[in-house]
């Protein structure tokens, strides 16, 4: 048996197969999940706790913190992000 090892494009969406597009969002929503998670567990924040601070209930927490991606928007992660404080930027690269 042999097997082929192709490079990866630099997003795991795209090479999965999705969409340039979506490809991006999906990038971006998976990134913007890690970094929320990082912060809460970083800041050694109980779920009740970020729940406050995030203005959403805890158990939309737990979904973040298990990270159940597809329970969330990008346009609500980066409104969570800002909500603690963190600066999103998006770079453009053609």
């Amino acid at each position: 048996m042999s097997s082929t090892i192709t490079e990866s494009s630099g997003n795991v969406f795209a090479d999965l197969g999705f969409e340039p597009a979506e490809a991006l969002i999906l990038e971006l929503r998976a990134k913007l999940m890690s970094d929320l998670r990082e912060h809460i567990q970083s800041s050694r924040l109980t779920q009740p706790a970020a729940a406050k601070r995030l203005k959403i209930p805890r158990s939309r927490v737990s979904d973040l913190m298990s990270g159940k991606w597809e329970e969330f928007s990008l346009e609500m992660l980066i409104t969570l992000a800002a909500r603690v404080g963190c600066k999103v930027t998006l770079e453009l690269a053609a």
